[in-house]
């Protein structure tokens, strides 16, 4: 098992490097046009020269892309172009209210998702066609439109949550809670919709196994054979769509927060990226990067876990 582990560790160290260089070099690679945005148009030539020099902007990538890499292991994520401000410490401020929207509709959605996979894959008939018709129905509205839609329905229309804004958990659990309501629904009824599907056909596959009927033959309850066989051997592919549509939630959060005004990754990511302040972009690149990393990783331990097999590579 701690082979698995450390050839997961390599593998995401290995990939994080590579793909931070190609980002890097397509965000960086335009010293001169970096220098121009950050003192204007207006700016002469000689001007846009030395600060670009100022900036470190004209020595060759590879040696800013070390430099930047080094920082990235202190935890020195640079400092805006525009405003001075440590990009570490404007990520600090808005990391916790991205990652209480993703982690509480990565839960919710990994509950609700083995709740109606296993339901429709053991009881069949209306359940299972009402199980897939709602999964339908969620994959087929967007999240954006959901949102909207919730906002003038819960928020408006009647109104039990706020339409915009968000409470950090410090200032009260149920105020939080309370102003993360509708964006979790947002998200989350597109995110269950993919995974209930998976495992329900996942469940019906391994229902359908020899093994299943040996030990039905030999006497074995439904509920151990349930909990102890069927869902360990079907976890493995659900494990693998939930992990991908966690990673999906990082694109569908940024059109959420928007919509709900949520001082969150995304909207710092569309701000930064409009002001052409690229130390910023880089720093949410880098973070989503290693959040993708770590789920990742998670969801290949798990699966290690579920499933010694999956170990041999």
């Amino acid at each position: 098992m701690l082979r698995y582990i450390a050839i997961n560790l390599v593998r995401a160290a290995g990939l994080f490097v590579i793909v931070g260089f190609i980002t890097f070099t397509v965000t960086f690679t335009d010293g001169i046009g970096i220098a121009r945005s950050v003192l204007g148009l207006s700016a002469s030539d000689e001007q846009v020269a030395a600060k670009a020099e100022q900036l470190g902007l004209t020595r060759p990538l590879i040696v800013q892309y070390l430099d930047y890499l080094s920082g990235v292991v202190r935890g020195d994520l640079g400092a805006s172009f525009l405003t001075g401000q440590s990009v570490t410490d404007a990520l600090s401020t808005r990391i916790p209210v991205t990652l209480s929207l993703i982690v509480i509709t990565m839960i919710l959605t990994a509950i609700l998702s083995v709740v109606l996979g296993v339901t429709a894959a053991l009881y069949g008939g209306w359940v299972d066609r009402v199980v897939q018709f709602l999964s339908v129905l969620g994959a087929a509205v967007p999240g954006f439109i959901l949102a909207i839609g919730l906002v003038f329905a819960f928020a408006i229309a009647i109104p039990l949550y706020p339409a915009t804004g968000y409470i950090p958990i410090a200032d009260g659990v149920q105020g939080w809670l309370w102003s993360l309501t509708l964006p979790v629904t947002a998200l989350l009824v597109g995110t269950i919709a993919s995974s209930a599907q998976q495992f329900r056909g996942s469940v019906l596959d391994a229902l359908s196994q020899d093994y299943v009927r040996t030990l039905r033959s030999r006497g074995i309850k439904e509920g151990p054979l349930l909990f102890r066989h069927v869902l360990r051997n079907a976890a493995g592919p659900g494990l693998v769509v939930l992990s991908l549509t966690t990673l999906g939630l990082l694109g569908a959060a940024l059109f959420i927060e928007q919509v709900f005004a949520l001082p969150g990754i995304g909207q710092l990511i569309v701000s930064s990226a409009q002001a052409g302040d690229v130390p910023m972009v880089m720093g949410t690149v880098v973070f989503t990067m290693i959040l993708v990393l770590v789920i990742n990783f998670l969801a290949d331990l798990l699966i290690g876990v579920l499933n010694p097999k999956s170990r041999i590579r």
